[in-house]
């Protein structure tokens, strides 16, 4: 079983929540996490430095392309960082339940813990 992280930022709460809310509840996504932080990037040759939503993502490998898409229609930014980590060592049972998403959809729907 190959396991992903997908990690993306938003500009406010309520829209990385949209978000999380469509990917978990149309089972793309075993479970997401909302994170408060603070970007700077360059962007236009001008520093920003803005507060940021990431929004970090746990699915099958499997379910990248549908995640991306999802990701890539409800994002507002004109180019919105989406980057996907491997998941090389994560405890089994816990590894199990992501994975329920590719066989069984609703197999992770009422674990309680992201």
């Amino acid at each position: 079983m190959s396991l992903i992280a997908i990690v993306t930022t938003l500009p406010t709460r309520d829209q990385a929540l949209a978000l999380a809310r469509t990917l978990v509840e149309q089972q793309l996504v075993a479970c997401a996490q909302l994170s408060a932080i603070e970007s700077l990037y360059l962007w236009d040759g001008q520093l920003q430095q803005e507060p940021e939503v990431r929004l970090t993502l746990k699915a099958p490998e499997s379910q990248y392309p549908a995640i991306e898409a999802m990701i890539l229609e409800q994002h507002p930014y004109d180019l919105p960082a989406i980057h996907a980590l491997r998941l090389d060592r994560v405890h089994a049972p816990y590894a199990e339940w992501i994975s329920a998403l590719e066989d069984h959809p609703s197999a992770g729907q009422n674990e309680p813990r992201c």
